[in-house]
């Protein structure tokens, strides 16, 4: 008897199957990648310890910026993968925030003139103004030939002062480094010029503003306590320049490589070294064609790509630097290593899951076509994607950077402290329009920060505005038997439209206390007694010398024990038993507190000052 000719057809379609499996089964898979290569090291610039510290220094100094307030680690933090877990908006291109073409990128200084004088900024006003596109990991870097999203800095490394080439070839991270320093929108200010920059280095302490440095760091500049002698040692003189800048920033970039993730331990031969999820996502991630771009071992080709996440008008990507128009809208394929550790996914930080982000590359509906790249779109199965997603987030994963251990290890920086010094103490009073002049107090008054200054907006335009500044607090909102500085005349005109800088440069001459309170006096016809106040800001001088004098006799001693108790346990019976002392002067360790952790910082003082 036969089978009917369609049951012999389906037999004969599961024998095939059942074959091809057998065969695919007996098939060696594709070899493993290879290990990472040596990392490239450009024959003008050798990797050597000294010059790599100092890079660490430089990376990881806020006084590189021209207001103190910015590092290069301020965008590029380990714990997040090398890149700024700060996240803040920019309006993109239609200006208004809130909307689809906005930018979820890094938060930057607010916007000077060529006199480092605050300046309005058509889009952010007088606040911090925000980058156009998110960080890009600075770990992983040096086997990039262009580095940026549109792959500005090229592998030939030009010396921005002399205009010569310095790195004919594989200077990418060199060419990165000197960027941002000199960006009025990142760490400069307008026509901020590199003899600026040297000679502020030459003149400040390396490292002032950072707490808990590492020990690589503090033993250099212990050895090295200026940035004349780090150079020095690092080049043979104390000559900075922007060369010797880029080279030394580089030479630590090039430190940081992330190769201790249980993929390199597993295509090195420990097949224990991933777990079975892992294994997986590995194989299903080799069965796709997200490898294409997302090559091992590094997981990314380097390659730019245009994978339609916004309209090219919004940003056209790589064309802005090359003016090519083939490539519109493309930019740089990033590693995928440790980049789980990101607060944000893409160059205008639109995701924040890789979940997000792998759905995106399966919907085409959701891609803007204009130049898109032919291998989208690119669907994996959803039973594989969290076997995918584990592989991603903790098999490429490096525990070192997620940990912040060296070579990834860094200080706490002083804006990571979340203190705001200077700090506004309240007061001020209204003026025109019924409004208050604002304080603008975003610089740490460090010992030697030549660029200190305060600003004030929202005040009456083309006003006079002197500035008070008192060793004491103020009373009822207002600092009295205070000094007034000035005058300044403020920019705009009319009623909430006027602003204005006030510089104050910090010598080592000019502290004669350790804390002092500055507040804008605008006059204005419309403010009780013709003048509107802006809140008062209260400096700490850094270093606080101060702390623990609770008798304000300019001793720490036995004398202060009972004040600093007092001050701990009840501020106001302090204040009223020391009223010429600032109870703060309890507050060790800068925090807004007196506690416990202040008291063994006193005690330290103690024995160190008898």
């Amino acid at each position: 008897m036969m089978m009917p000719r369609t049951k012999c057809a389906h037999i004969a379609c599961l024998i095939g199957l059942l074959t091809a499996a057998r065969i695919a089964q007996a098939q060696p898979g594709p070899p493993p990648p290879p290990p990472l290569p040596p990392v490239p090291v450009p024959t003008e610039n050798p990797i050597t310890e000294p010059k790599r510290v100092l890079g660490k220094i430089l990376f990881w100094d806020e006084q590189l910026s021209s207001d103190n307030t910015i590092s290069c680690g301020s965008c590029h933090k380990p714990a997040f993968a090398g890149t700024d877990p700060r996240i803040a908006r920019n309006p993109g291109l239609d200006g208004l925030l809130n909307t689809p073409d906005d930018k979820l990128s890094s938060p930057g200084v607010i916007h000077c003139d060529d006199e480092n004088k605050y300046m309005m900024d058509d889009v952010f006003g007088l606040n911090r103004q925000i980058t156009p596109r998110a960080a890009n990991p600075a770990i992983m870097a040096m086997y990039a030939p262009d580095i940026f999203w549109d792959g500005r800095a090229t592998s030939q490394f030009t010396d921005p002062q002399t205009g010569l080439v310095s790195i004919a070839t594989g200077g990418a991270l060199e060419s990165q480094a000197v960027g941002p320093i000199v960006s009025d929108v990142e760490m400069g200010h307008e026509a901020r010029d590199w003899v600026q920059v040297a000679n502020k280095l030459a003149s400040v302490r390396p490292l002032i503003l950072a707490t808990d440095v590492p020990a690589d760091m503090a033993a250099a500049v212990s050895a090295n306590p200026s940035y004349p002698e780090l150079f020095e040692a690092a080049f043979g003189d104390p000559n900075i320049n922007a060369e010797r800048i880029a080279f030394a920033i580089a030479t630590y970039e090039r430190t940081l490589l992330a190769n201790q993730t249980p993929f390199d331990a597993f295509i090195a031969g420990n097949p224990n070294a991933m777990t079975p999820q892992q294994v997986q996502g590995w194989n299903a991630l080799r069965a796709s064609p997200c490898l294409i771009c997302h090559a091992p071992p590094l997981f990314s080709d380097n390659s730019f790509r245009n994978i339609g996440l916004r309209p090219i008008d919004e940003d056209a990507g790589r064309q802005e630097f090359t003016g090519d128009p083939v490539q519109r809208g493309q930019f740089k394929v990033p590693t995928l290593r440790n980049v789980a550790l990101k607060s944000t996914f893409m160059h205008n930080g639109q995701f924040n899951t890789l979940g997000q982000v792998i759905a995106f590359y399966a919907n085409p509906a959701a891609q803007f076509p204009n130049n898109k790249s032919p291998i989208l779109p690119v669907a994996l199965p959803p039973q594989i994607v969290p076997n995918v997603i584990e592989f991603i987030t903790n098999g490429l994963m490096d525990p070192r950077v997620a940990n912040e251990t060296f070579p990834f290890d860094r200080p706490e920086l002083y804006s990571d402290r979340n203190v705001p010094n200077p700090s506004l103490v309240g007061g001020g009073t209204m003026g025109s329009g019924g409004l208050r002049p604002r304080m603008i107090a975003v610089s740490p008054p460090n010992v030697i920060n030549l660029d200190f200054k305060i600003g004030v907006e929202n005040a009456l335009g083309g006003a006079q505005a002197l500035v008070a500044i008192s060793e004491f607090p103020p009373v009822g909102g207002e600092l009295v038997d205070a000094v007034l500085d000035g005058p300044v005349t403020l920019e705009g005109v009319g009623a909430g439209e006027g602003y204005g800088t006030f510089k104050w440069p910090i010598d080592e001459t000019t502290i004669e206390s350790c804390d002092l309170y500055m507040q804008w006096r605008v006059t204005d016809p419309a403010a009780p007694g013709g003048i509107a106040l802006s809140p008062v800001a209260h400096l700490r001088m850094i270093p606080y010398l101060c702390g623990g004098d609770m008798n304000c006799d300019g001793a720490v001693n036995g004398d202060d024990i009972s004040g600093f108790v007092l001050a701990m346990m009840d501020p106001a019976a302090y204040s009223a038993s020391f009223p010429d002392c600032d109870p703060s002067r309890g507050d060790m360790n800068g925090d807004q507190a007196i506690d416990m952790l202040d008291a063994g910082m006193f005690t330290t003082a103690l024995l160190d000052q008898n």
